[in-house]
């Protein structure tokens, strides 16, 4: 990494990873939302079970160890440190390829037994087809961590959408030519999909591989750094309860997809669908849920080692300023994102999904639900970062096991329950989440040199995304009834959902103004910053 390239700032380097979350979540539009009308709630179902296995895996191996890299880096490169920056990435360069050799070895061997044990036998092919996925992404990791070390966003901003890129060029078609043109069965329509990921992983390892090649460090140092040991204990030290963390999510999310699949084939005869199918229309609510709170990592990843930075001078007015701008873009993203897609659940649903009418339908009121659960998903995210950059890494692993244990229990109860079946899923979630953020809040509160005020921070927001909600729904209903007759079912529900999205894009930014929700210092460091602040009249 060159020192010339200038290193980007807390908001600017977050900027940087949104505006390429943004366009990685377009492109996974374009990908998940053909593929579930191709393949269906089934073939889903089959997606979903592969995908949580390959999360489980890829968590255990890149969630904490990345973040350990880019805060060690980010303090050795604002000391001065530049050997011992470099030898940091060689010696964690070794780890992760072990880690990814015998995680994609074990999920490929294991796909028969993987997907016997999650209740799911056709999600043998989709699981294989992903395996190779797990090795690549733990390289890639190890270099996104290094890069954002050092600031510098751009490489994994660029590597993200190279990867989204490959799995839509390679995985829709190939799913659509098993499924409809060879016909095969709809576990191979997923496998052809999820082939696209693992392509996608290919591509962007070796694109990192050429840019950190032709961006090497070529200046001298004097510093002396530790040993390959003491570097490596450093890293375990720091990634190792983050990874615990995050992982112990995913297992918990895999356990409970095993439990929600189990509970529903022991009802099976009191059901009006097959297992499979209710379990693919409860990941359809998901996958949206789950576009909010990707906006949340690049703040997360943003935040940590500029947050390391600032500690590392000693300086903790600078990382408590760059905690309360996280927290403030977080309540502007999270609270309106998830009332609104509440409110317009089932016309969202039908929208997007056209070709599974009927499934549709029945996850409309899972998104419902899970449209709240998604704001205190993007609380957890945030709150787990904060308390992670300020040293408390375990106290994470704790409200996540804690609220995990929640949802586990609750949906044996609910899911089992043959009234309730798969709508106890979205009750769980909800409850697994408000429980996680709140514990965190009451950490974050607890631990911070500088006591964050929760009431300053999401009141305002809270009372514009109602008005926001309330504004969205009325448009829609209004123009739904107008609409209703003078054009087909599917145009008019479509016309009326873009209305009130709208709609409520404007009423939501207009209180924003009123209510002054957005500061002059939330801006001022991104990219032109001074003149929003004048157009805007930020203070």
């Amino acid at each position: 990494m060159s020192k010339n390239e200038s290193k980007q700032s807390f908001l600017g380097g977050a900027a940087v990873l949104a505006a390429a979350v943004v366009l990685v979540k377009l492109i996974g539009a374009v990908y998940k939302i053909p593929l579930t009308n191709i393949i269906g709630s089934a073939g889903k179902a089959h997606f979903q079970v592969a995908y949580n296995i390959y999360n489980v895996l890829l968590t255990i191996s890149t969630a904490g160890l990345p973040l350990a890299i880019s805060k060690l880096t980010s303090e050795a490169h604002t000391q001065g440190r530049e050997n011992e920056k470099r030898k940091l990435f060689r010696t964690a360069i070794w780890l992760f390829f072990g880690l990814g050799l015998v995680f994609s070895v074990f999920m490929f061997f294991g796909a028969e037994n993987l997907a016997a044990f999650m209740h799911d036998d056709l999600a043998y092919w989709p699981i294989r087809a992903l395996a190779p996925a797990v090795f690549c992404v733990c390289l890639l990791a190890c270099m996104r961590g290094y890069t954002q070390g050092q600031g510098n966003m751009k490489p994994t901003a660029v590597s993200q959408v190279l990867e989204a890129l490959c799995k839509l060029g390679v995985g829709l078609p190939l799913a659509y030519y098993l499924y409809k043109i060879l016909g095969k069965g709809v576990e191979f329509g997923a496998a052809g999909a999820i082939l696209g990921v693992t392509v996608g992983t290919i591509a962007s390892m070796f694109f990192l591989i050429v840019y950190l090649l032709t961006h090497r460090e070529r200046s001298q140092s004097l510093d002396v750094p530790e040993s390959s040991s003491t570097l490596m204990k450093k890293v375990l030290a720091i990634g190792i309860p983050i990874t615990l963390s995050n992982s112990a999510m995913s297992i918990i999310t895999l356990v409970d997809n095993k439990i929600v699949l189990g509970r529903l084939d022991t009802i099976a005869s009191a059901l009006t669908a097959a297992p499979d199918s209710l379990y693919g229309q409860y990941s359809m609510g998901m996958d949206l849920i789950n576009l909010p709170a990707s906006f949340v990592y690049p703040v997360t990843m943003s935040l940590i080692p500029f947050a390391a930075a600032a500690l590392a001078r000693h300086d903790s007015a600078a990382a408590n300023r760059t905690v309360s701008s996280a927290f403030r873009l977080i309540a502007l993203l999270a609270l309106p994102c998830g009332v609104g897609l509440s409110v317009l659940a089932t016309p969202i649903m039908i929208l997007l999904y056209p070709a599974q009418y009927n499934d549709a339908i029945a996850a409309g009121p899972h998104l419902q639900v899970l449209g709240i659960a998604c704001i205190f998903i993007c609380i957890m995210i945030l709150t787990n970062a904060v308390l992670q950059s300020y040293g408390h890494e375990k106290i994470p692993i704790a409200t996540v096991v804690i609220g995990g244990c929640v949802k586990i229990g609750m949906n044996y109860v609910l899911v089992g329950n043959p009234k309730l079946n798969i709508a106890g899923a979205p009750i769980s979630t909800l409850c697994c989440y408000l429980v996680i953020a709140g514990l965190n809040l009451f950490f974050v509160w607890k631990y911070s040199p500088e006591k964050p005020k929760y009431v300053a921070i999401f009141a305002k927001p809270v009372l514009a995304s109602v008005l926001m909600g309330a504004a969205a729904g009325g448009v829609y209903l209004v123009g739904n009834n107008l609409l209703s007759g003078r054009l087909s079912d599917y145009l008019a529900n479509a016309v009326s959902v873009l209305l009130s999205i709208g709609a409520g894009v404007i009423v939501y930014f207009a209180m924003v103004l009123i209510l002054r929700i957005l500061r002059a210092d939330d801006v001022k460091n991104m990219k032109k910053g001074d003149i929003i602040i004048r157009v805007l009249h930020l203070k």
